[in-house]
């Protein structure tokens, strides 16, 4: 009997940690950060997302993970040896990841009626924008996310 509680409650665990897969975090941000296009590609399939846009010539890739009425894309561009991700989603479970994994590590952080910005050590500036959806929905908002890595950080090859 111990062992059927023990194997359920160990099901639904790890049923529950895969309900965050798709999710990004801090540690996630900093290794497409530092890692190239190609890492950040294998990187966001295994994941789970679906590239929807890649475009070689100017190296710019969307990827995308559609579940029912929820959305999130990823931008990701590479400028130089620079990649600057953008994140447009309206599932707040993201904006919580986002903001609770980068909370130890916020150096400043400052807020203007439509932004919210944080400086983050050893990750760079993020910006952070909350909309309402249209057609309105209190329930639903959408949030873009935007992080600029310092110009210390650079791509690997």
């Amino acid at each position: 009997m111990k062992k059927l509680v023990l194997l359920v409650y160990l099901g639904f665990s790890a049923s529950l940690c895969f309900g965050q897969k798709h999710l990004l975090s801090y540690d996630d941000l900093k290794f497409m950060l530092i890692n190239s296009l190609q890492k950040t590609d294998t990187f966001m399939m295994a994941k789970g997302y679906t590239i929807s846009v890649k475009n070689n010539k100017s190296n710019n890739r969307t990827y995308s993970s559609v579940s029912g009425s929820s959305h999130v894309d990823i931008n990701v561009r590479q400028d130089g040896k620079r990649l600057l991700v953008e994140i447009e989603t309206n599932l707040l479970s993201q904006y919580d990841l986002i903001y609770n994994s980068i909370a130890q590590y916020v150096d400043k952080q400052g807020s203007t009626t439509d932004v919210q910005t944080y400086v983050v050590k050893d990750l760079g500036s993020i910006y952070i924008t909350v909309t309402d959806t249209n057609p309105y929905d209190p329930l639903k908002r959408e949030y873009d996310i935007h992080v600029v890595p310092d110009k210390r950080i650079t791509a690997y090859n």
